[in-house]
Order: structure tokens, then sequence, then C-alpha cells
């Protein structure tokens, strides 16, 4: 269970995840030993997955995202947990999502061009034989949380 204070430490390190100790600390009322005693705690009851910086695709040159829907084949259900880890394990990938609904997975990948994107689904999904359709979208904007846009 979380209380009030794991909240708010959730909710600063939400919004930036190298904010020191000291001002976690700050920002919770807490002092800093019982801030750090309290994330250890988050992160070792999986609260918090981990830490990463979250880099701007178009900086490496794959300024080009979609989403892609991807349904399977009904007899490839069985292998709908190894798809997904398959494919997360592509460079161009940046989400994949395992979804309810028409389609089974929501795949975030960027590339470098309109090409390169029709290499990734040609090759990468509809080559796949578990995968029975995939639609793709292009994603114009992300509009982070916060409020700050993502023109990348």
């Amino acid at each position: 269970m979380l209380d009030e204070i794991d909240r708010v430490l959730l909710d600063q390190l939400a919004r930036d995840g190298r904010m020191t100790n000291q001002a976690l600390a700050e920002a919770a009322g807490i002092a800093p030993s019982t801030c750090l005693g309290r994330v250890r705690s988050l992160v070792e009851r999986g609260v918090i997955r981990g830490f990463h910086a979250d880099i701007d695709p178009a900086a490496l040159g794959r300024d080009l995202e979609a989403m892609i829907a991807v349904r399977l084949h009904a007899e490839a259900r069985g292998a709908l947990a190894a798809f997904g880890a398959q494919v997360a394990e592509l460079p161009e990938v940046e989400n994949v999502y395992f979804i309810a609904g028409a389609d089974d997975y929501l795949i975030h990948v960027a590339t470098g061009s309109s090409g390169e994107l029709r290499g990734f689904v040609l090759d990468n999904l509809s080559a796949h034989p578990a995968v029975a359709s995939t639609e793709t979208i292009l994603i114009f904007e992300h509009v982070r949380p916060g409020g700050r846009p993502d023109l990348s």
C-alpha cells in the first residue's frame, strides 16, 4: 500500500527522475535519510520499475515515429508473450503494449524514414508467421504529461 508521502515521492520522481535526494526529501517534508529508505523500499517492492534516460529518437536520426497495431492469428495465441518479447528486442522499437480489443499489440517504433518504417513492417511483422494483420499509424506530435510537447 502507498501512503501520501509515497505518492509525493512518486509524483516528484515521475516529473524529474534526476531529482536529488535532498530536494526530494524537501518536497515530501521528510528527512533525507527517511526519503532514501522510502525510495529504496519503492524500488524493492517493484513500485518503481527503474530509472532511465528519455532519449529523443530524432537525436539519433530516427525522427519518423509510428504506432503499429498488430493482430496475431488465432492459432498463434499461445505465443503472445514470446512474440512481444521478440519484437521488444528490435532496435527500432521504443515500446510494446499488449492490449485488449481487436488487436493484440500496439508497438511504438522510431525509424529514419518512411522506407525504413516500411521495411520494418514488412520484414519484422508482415513476414512473421504469427502475424495476421498490421495497421500503421504515424505520430505527428507527442504531448507529454505536464503539457510539454515533444515535436520530434
